[in-house]
């Protein structure tokens, strides 16, 4: 049997590093087609060098020239394309079978519905795209026949306990709950009266996660586990009310399905994105990650923890934005990048994340989401909005 074509949208990042290296575990079932980046000309030559891929594409005309310069001169027969339009050209190749999403944020969404609409297999590493625009990538995927597969730990251990032969996008039968495991991130033991002290540099060291400046930031608020919640009713169709978070800071319990009759199914294993990769890859089969294995002594205590929602306000705005509908969710996701590049650049402090976020979710909640102009329209409001508070100093 011929290697599986994949594309990686979003190479450079740690997804899509650690989607490399199980996939050079396995040169024998999948075939590298093509990479993305954003603007990292070095990593992305050292990758193409190694995976040998038809199609690059980077973000910039410039830093296209410069990396075909670099191919052209090493041997590698490698074509690079630049922006939106060469994302989505490598989303929709047909020797291309699975599509990783990992490009961060919103510019992950235009690519990503490509894919889908081209019918690929969607390995989902951008919950951002599913939060602004999840019924209509579910309903754009159920008339092309593109399969969603959760990469984020807790959607893909969700997944990995539903009953056999579930798809995403679908009420799987006999669940009656969904519950996601979050780590509680560095400042779960951090005061409250605490926050507005919080630098960058405390807010990206995740205590057990190695991932990027902005998931790392969404961690520390819990903004990423309040996405995952309107994800998870995405991907799942559960509501807000069947959907419950708890601390868990080991992070060795990935997430658990409540069944009907009681039972709890969990997914276990060691805090390494490799594991639900290659899940996703192998999908419905099972190959070797790479990962360490868990040994269950070694944990010895595992604690659980009711999530403090008014120190993490993020969390509750999350319930509160897919309680609301409409625009709501696209709205909370774009202004939470806006204020955590601004929190990033220390352009404003911690403390003023989720009341900025609240006051344009106050201000934007009822638009429509219907069409992809309606949630674009949404997205550039939300951020114009946030710039003006941001600006403002509120």
């Amino acid at each position: 049997m011929s290697p599986v074509g994949v594309c990686i949208l979003g190479s450079t990042g740690s997804i899509g590093q650690s989607t490399l290296s199980v996939l050079a575990a396995h040169p024998d079932k999948f075939k590298v087609v093509a990479l993305s980046a954003s603007t990292s000309v070095d990593k992305m030559f050292e990758q193409c060098c190694a995976f040998r891929p038809s199609y690059a594409v980077l973000m910039q005309p410039q830093e296209v020239k410069l990396l075909q310069g670099k191919l052209n001169a090493a041997g590698v027969k490698t074509e690079v394309l630049c922006g939106i339009e060469g994302l989505c050209h490598i989303a929709g190749l047909p020797e291309v079978v699975k599509v990783v999403a990992a490009i961060v944020g919103a510019a992950g969404l235009l690519p990503t519905l490509g894919a889908i609409k081209a019918g690929k297999q969607i390995l989902l590493a951008n919950k951002e795209a599913l939060i602004m625009a999840g019924d209509l990538f579910l309903s754009t995927a159920r008339q092309s026949g593109a399969m969603l597969l959760p990469v984020d730990s807790e959607h893909n251990a969700l997944f990995q306990c539903m009953p056999a032969g579930y798809q995403t996008g679908t009420r799987p039968t006999g669940v009656s709950r969904l519950i996601l495991t979050a780590s509680g991130g560095p400042f779960l033991k951090t005061e409250q009266a605490a926050f507005k002290q919080i630098t960058p540099e405390m807010a990206c060291q995740h205590p057990n996660w190695k991932m990027g400046k902005k998931i790392t930031v969404d961690c520390a608020t819990l903004m990423n586990k309040g996405l995952e919640v309107i994800e998870a009713s995405k991907l799942f169709h559960f509501n807000q009310d069947e959907i419950d978070v708890v601390v868990h800071p080991q992070s060795v319990i990935h997430s658990l399905v409540e069944y009907a009759d009681g039972s709890l199914l969990a997914q276990l294993g060691t805090p390494d994105m490799r594991i639900p990769i290659a899940y996703c890859l192998s999908w419905p089969e099972r190959i070797a990650s790479g990962a360490p294995r868990l040994s269950l002594t070694e944990v010895a205590n595992l604690t659980f923890l009711t999530p403090d929602v008014n120190k993490f306000r993020c969390l509750s705005l999350a319930y509160q934005a897919l309680k609301l509908g409409k625009a709501a969710p696209t709205v909370l996701n774009a202004s939470n990048e806006v204020v955590v590049d601004a929190f990033l650049k220390q352009q404003m402090c911690f403390s003023q994340i989720p009341s900025i976020i609240e006051t344009v979710l106050e201000k934007l909640y009822d638009l429509s989401a219907i069409s992809l102009e309606d949630i674009l329209l949404a997205d550039k409001l939300a951020r114009e909005k946030t710039f003006e508070l941001i600006q403002a100093g509120t």
